[in-house]
């Protein structure tokens, strides 16, 4: 699956799920370890994990098997790993603890891709 094709679907069960503050980074130049990520948060634990989960499903069910599911038994934070592509689903505070738009060289969320 081309990436085009993959942040599309991976928006799609984002937005099924009604996750929020959802941002695409590019950190191609970055990590050798994958080449996007996408951040997005949750209301609850259990909306965490529903996001993580249908976001697997959703990925298989297009054919792109994921290589990883870390957290899906905590809630505080799921990652799908679809190895070019990196989806991490946060509760707000861990968000917030982790600042990953931080780490990866953006001042703000603002400043790193956010979807629409």
């Amino acid at each position: 699956m081309e990436m085009d094709q993959m942040i599309i679907a991976v928006r799609e069960a984002l937005d099924d799920m009604k996750a929020r503050d959802i941002v695409e980074i590019d950190v191609t130049n970055k990590s050798t370890v994958t080449d996007r990520m996408v951040i997005a948060s949750g209301t609850s634990k259990r909306h965490v994990m529903s996001i993580g989960q249908h976001v697997q499903e959703e990925m298989k069910r297009q054919g792109a098997m994921p290589l990883g599911i870390e957290g899906a038994d905590t809630g505080e934070w799921v990652l799908v790993d679809l190895g070019n592509l990196v989806v991490h689903v946060m509760m707000p505070d861990a968000r917030s603890f982790y600042d990953l738009e931080k780490l990866w060289g953006f001042d703000s969320v603002t400043e790193a891709e956010v979807s629409q």
